[in-house]
């Protein structure tokens, strides 16, 4: 029965977290349609990738405190709905301020997966085998980015863009395998019991400042940091480059969607390849080879302008994208069990909430300097998160309790 909960954990987070990323990236594929229906400036364009991930970004608090305080499975049933709902919304929004109040929704469940499945990994796994769960779930994203990038270049130009956020519904169906098949962790109803019945001496209700206190504030601050810096360049990258794509090499949206697709398949293999790497060398060392690896590829990437070179580099430039996964299962380990979606769902989700402004800030200069030369420049934070990596213990020193209090004999009344 353990093995069989293991596995459902990981197929029912492999799927939620695919959605999760297809209904990010939906917005940045339909970039183009949306600005010329709309007539919107790049400026305002990037105002509404922006108003998603500062949903995100508040979503790290909402969804951390109430998955520490109510369960993870709670949580993750909360997150699909809601995002899936209100994505295919924006299907009959008729004006730029119906899709940014949708889209800040949307983000309010986007934000609370990664947490939620960070947290059920790490009770779910052994520490031998985490990092390698914790990247194949995570490995979902690139397959949610292909998702997205294939039906963008199939639905845009025969039915429209609003007809692709409709598609965002099928996050509902994996919200009923949830339910249906998915049990809350056992780790986190033996912490709850324990508080509950006074047997562990912690207060009932987690709060978010317990993560600046007991030694774990400059964890808290550093992992933030790099968060907000790695983020900050993916998604500057990422809110563009369909755009940059089609605007500046020419391609069309549907040979963009595919180049996209192709993108996303070296993605995959690198977030599985460093989950292996990771059980060798250690959570943090693979973190940093992949930040330093994402900014050193992004800028070639970003001086390729043969259409040929451009197909096959974005793949080797994916490839090192793999610091999310990363992040889900060495986050974890900086917190104990009490407040561990807390912990690691505010470093990585107040970096994306502060990355928010990535996709704005990249948006308005556009009008000044060329979108390759502001891809370029991205590369940068990515260089800069992997050596504050460094600075964060190494995964092999973290030896945090797993199960919980040990469990106290019933008194004989």
């Amino acid at each position: 029965m353990a093995n069989s909960q293991k596995y459902r954990v990981l197929g029912g987070s492999f799927a939620a977290y695919t959605f999760d990323a297809f209904d990010l990236l939906l917005l940045a594929m339909a970039f183009q349609p949306i600005m010329n229906d709309l007539s919107l400036t790049r400026s305002e364009a990037g105002m509404l990738a922006t108003a998603t991930l500062v949903g995100v970004g508040f979503s790290s608090v909402l969804m951390g405190w109430y998955s520490d305080n109510y369960g993870r499975r709670k949580a993750m049933l909360w997150s699909l709905i809601s995002f899936s709902l209100l994505t295919m919304l924006i299907a009959v929004a008729q004006t730029w301020t119906q899709i940014l109040i949708l889209r800040f929704l949307a983000g309010l469940g986007l934000g609370g997966l990664w947490g939620v499945i960070a947290a059920y990994i790490a009770e779910t796994f052994p520490p031998k085998q985490r990092g390698r769960a914790a990247a194949f779930v995570m490995s979902s994203f690139p397959v949610g980015v292909g998702l997205a990038s294939f039906l963008a270049g199939k639905i845009i130009p025969a039915f429209g863009w609003r007809a692709l956020f409709l598609t965002a519904g099928a996050a509902l169906i994996v919200a009923a395998y949830v339910f249906l098949f998915v049990k809350e962790s056992e780790v986190w109803k033996e912490q709850r019991e324990a508080r509950r019945t006074g047997t562990h001496t912690a207060p009932e209700k987690v709060s978010v400042g317990e993560i600046f206190r007991d030694g774990m504030a400059r964890n808290t601050i550093i992992a933030t940091a790099i968060s907000a810096l790695a983020l900050f360049a993916y998604w500057g990258t990422t809110s563009w480059l369909p755009t940059y794509l089609v605007k500046e090499r020419g391609l069309s949206v549907a040979d963009m969607g595919m180049f996209m697709t192709i993108l996303s398949v070296g993605m995959f293999f690198g977030y599985n390849l460093f989950g292996w790497l990771a059980d060798i060398i250690g959570k943090r060392n693979a973190l940093a080879l992949s930040l330093c690896g994402s900014g050193v590829m992004l800028a070639i990437y970003a001086m390729t302008e043969n259409p040929t070179m451009l197909m096959w580099m974005g793949p080797a430039y994916a490839f090192f994208m793999a610091f999310v996964g990363l992040m889900g299962s060495y986050y974890g380990e900086l917190y104990p069990v009490r407040v561990r979606t807390t912990g690691s769902g505010f470093c990585f989700n107040v970096g994306r909430g502060v990355s928010a402004f990535a996709p704005l800030v990249l948006g308005g200069l556009a009008t000044t300097f060329s979108l390759q030369t502001l891809i370029l420049l991205c590369s940068i934070p990515f260089l800069a998160a992997g050596l504050l990596t460094l600075l964060l213990p190494p995964s092999e020193n973290l030896r945090r309790e797993e199960t919980g209090p040990k469990k106290q004999p019933v008194p004989v009344r």
